[in-house]
């Protein structure tokens, strides 16, 4: 009998035993689950990071990822870059055209007005000069033809000496400014006549010095009377040519002024009709790519929602599964390995150790339940945002020895589960930019309650956004986002005193 109740005896023993070993077994596949949990925890962040810089990815290249009969985002349209470039190519081009026949019109001008009009009227000085002189030798012949003269006729020689000079002057100077227009002949012409007049001049005066002032008088009327009014009648010839090229080239400049003015109100309102046609394409091209800007901002911010409420939802599950599944499992067999200890004799080996696996059992229960609050804090939906402040405020602050200095003010309303964990979530995430990239040694977490809104504020006196790497995380996108869904807004600012502040203002009605 005392061999079968030992033979049970330790039968029942190496049945407990065996309980034992299989409930260490599960503590080891528990620590893995928690570990798994701990990095899907973790790696969240990066998840949402990962998403959000593949959404154009997606948009574009993703066509597994849309069922059939879903419609697709519609291709990006084409940029205006092209057009515009050909706009300003042909606009510079038409600047450049209308510039080089701008300048070919004013220099024509010019040489119209220096060539013809100064030339014109330099000529036409000229030939009143002439002109004057021819006047003064009619008069000198006729007071020679006057027989109440007592002079002789010789006495005229030294006028008629000067007024030759002073026209064979202005003969050579009218020659070197004539207009382009006059034919040789004419020129030809005219000093052929001036040479004939005062060949017949000095054979006028030759017959007077041998005293023949009658013949010479007779000389005078018939010939040198008639050549002086064939040159005045040439020259009178030559200022009306004279005048009539000022009135051809006054009408020339004209038509040049008529003609740039119509081109330059043509080019005008032609540059205008361009710049508005460029404008109008400006503006058409950039409300398309706002609107596809916005568009996609619309798909982005409902992407990155609905990870966050996927992430949200499964953190959650895993949290209830940790905390009720892991933790009943834990749980029981910690009793189990009570009871089993309790029934191995004092002194035992087996009781120290059947001892350590209990409390083995018991650190990773707490620290399943520790996840679990991390994951998803159950005391959110039990007790409320207020509470689960109290609790995990300290919790970090152990964590990571940073002071943390937590006010409350205002009269405290309730908070609803789903807006509760999405300011949860921007308080941690701050405080977790707080202990990753501040450098500080203490933060401010105020509450306020106020009369229409919630706001909360997390401040650092550390190195702020300025003075952090230029790569950002998804974080700071995350909080704007819970924002968005909470219907309220996030700033993050400057204090006075160096660092960072976050303030999240939700309104009221967005809380129940």
């Amino acid at each position: 009998m005392r061999l079968r109740a030992l033979g049970a005896h330790s039968g029942e023993r190496e049945t407990r035993i065996s309980k034992i070993v299989g409930a260490v077994r599960t503590i080891g596949l528990l620590r893995l689950c928690g570990k798994f949990a701990w990095r899907t925890f973790c790696s969240a962040q990066d998840d949402r990071a990962r998403s959000e810089s593949e959404m154009p990815a997606v948009e574009l290249e993703g066509s597994a990822l849309y069922p059939r009969f879903v419609p697709r985002p519609h291709a990006p349209h084409r940029s205006p870059t092209p057009g515009l470039f050909l706009g300003l190519i042909i606009t510079l081009a038409a600047v450049v055209a209308y510039s080089g026949y701008i300048t070919r019109q004013i220099s024509g001008l010019r040489e119209l007005q220096n060539n013809l009009v100064d030339r014109n009227r330099k000529d036409s000085l000229q030939l009143l000069r002439i002109q004057n002189d021819l006047n003064t030798l009619a008069l000198a012949m006729r007071d020679m033809l006057d027989n109440n003269e007592s002079y002789p006729l010789t006495a005229w020689t030294a006028q008629f000496q000067r007024v030759r000079a002073d026209l064979n002057d202005a003969l050579a100077k009218e020659e070197q400014v004539a207009v382009a227009d006059r034919t040789p002949e004419q020129r030809q012409y005219l000093k052929n006549s001036m040479a004939q007049f005062w060949d017949a001049v000095d054979r006028t005066f030759a017959l007077a010095a041998g005293g023949n002032s009658d013949e010479a008088r007779t000389q005078i009327q018939l010939s040198l009377q008639a050549r002086q009014a064939a040159l005045s009648t040439a020259v009178a010839r030559s200022l009306v040519q004279n005048n009539e090229s000022e009135e051809q080239a006054a009408l020339r400049i004209a038509q040049i002024y008529d003609r740039v003015q119509r081109q330059v109100y043509l080019f005008l309102t032609l540059t205008l009709v361009a710049i508005l046609l460029t404008g109008l394409y400006s503006i058409r091209s950039n409300r398309q790519l706002f609107a596809r800007l916005a568009a996609l901002s619309a798909q982005r911010s409902e992407l990155a929602q609905k990870l966050i409420s996927t992430q949200e939802s499964t953190l959650r599950h895993i949290s209830r599964d940790l905390h009720d599944e892991f933790g009943q499992i834990l749980t029981a067999v910690g009793a189990m390995l009570s009871r089993a200890g309790n029934q191995v004799p004092e002194g035992s080996p087996l009781r120290a150790e059947l001892r350590e696996v209990a409390e083995i059992a018991q650190s990773t229960l707490d620290k399943v339940r520790s996840l679990s609050q991390a994951l998803h804090p159950v005391m959110l939906d039990e007790t409320g945002l207020e509470s689960t402040l109290d609790w995990y405020l300290p919790v970090v602050e152990r964590q990571s020895g940073i002071h943390i200095s937590y006010e409350k003010s205002g009269t405290a309303y309730p908070v609803d589960g789903n807006a509760a964990i999405h300011v949860y979530r921007v308080v941690q995430e701050a405080l977790n930019n707080v202990t990753r990239h501040s450098g500080a040694g203490e933060a401010w977490v105020r509450l306020r309650y106020l009369p229409q809104t919630l706001e909360l504020e997390v401040e650092d006196h550390g190195r702020g956004f300025v003075a952090q790497s230029a790569k950002q995380g998804i974080g700071l996108v995350a909080m704007r986002e819970r924002a968005e869904l909470l219907g309220g807004a996030i700033e993050f600012a400057r204090p006075a005193a160096s660092g960072t502040l976050v303030r999240l203002t939700v309104p009221r009605e967005k809380m129940g």
